[in-house]
């Protein structure tokens, strides 16, 4: 088997394996519509992805007129159900995804998602598009309970105990990635593709890459 420097390989999965856009703005204007309100556009919620369902329909309702925190609770509860019933109608991997996860599979580190998704959402997703099977650790935002996810370094840390320790990397798309991944004291890859909020090199991620072609070369270097 060929020398490969990690141990661990872990991604985030909205806008970094997958592109969930699609279905997630879907499941977004399903909850505006059921108050009256405007639908956005796939690009107005992409920049909303990455913190969660309930903080990406947040944004979505302060965008089209704000609400309070019972009315949240209530269409976030509409959003869920909507998505978990239509979670796969657009989305799909990004370019080169699969060959990257091949390659990957060749080298031998342990492959991992760790995700700001719940759980179940995660797990169903990664089975419809086939492939579940390919990670040997997937962690979703709710995994360690309320205040856990990323940025907080702490699903990264059970990403790495889970997969048996050693010298592991974070590929992401968001501030929320790169930075849960430096607390946990790993390298970070930003993917320059996915939901990204501003500019990418803003992010502070140790290595960029454009498309999923460039990861194993990046992975080789940094």
């Amino acid at each position: 088997m060929t020398s490969f420097r990690f141990d661990i390989v872990g991604f985030d999965l909205d806008g970094t394996l997958l592109d969930t856009s699609g279905d997630l703005a879907a499941a977004v204007n399903h909850a505006l519509a059921s108050i009256g309100r405007t639908p956005l556009t796939v690009e107005q919620v992409k920049p909303m992805i990455g913190g969660g369902a309930r903080h990406m329909l947040a944004q979505g309702l302060a965008a089209t007129g704000g609400c309070d925190e019972a009315e949240l609770d209530r269409l976030h509860d509409l959003l869920l159900g909507y998505y978990e019933a239509n979670i796969c109608v657009h989305t799909a991997p990004y370019p080169g995804v699969i060959a990257a996860l091949d390659a990957l599979a060749e080298l031998g580190p342990k492959l991992a998602v760790v995700t700001n998704k719940k759980e179940a959402f995660a797990l169903s997703v990664l089975r419809a598009v086939g492939l579940i099977d390919r990670f040997d650790c997937i962690l979703g935002g709710d995994a360690l309970g309320p205040g856990r996810g990323k940025p907080a370094p702490d699903l990264i840390e059970a990403m790495v105990a889970r997969c048996g320790g050693g010298r592991a990397v974070f590929v992401g798309d968001s501030i929320y990635d790169v930075t849960a991944a430096h607390a946990a004291g790993l390298p970070a890859i930003a993917c320059s593709f996915g939901f990204v909020t501003g500019p990418v090199a803003e992010l502070g991620a140790d290595a960029i890459i454009d498309h999923f072609d460039e990861l194993l070369p990046v992975l080789n270097r940094i």
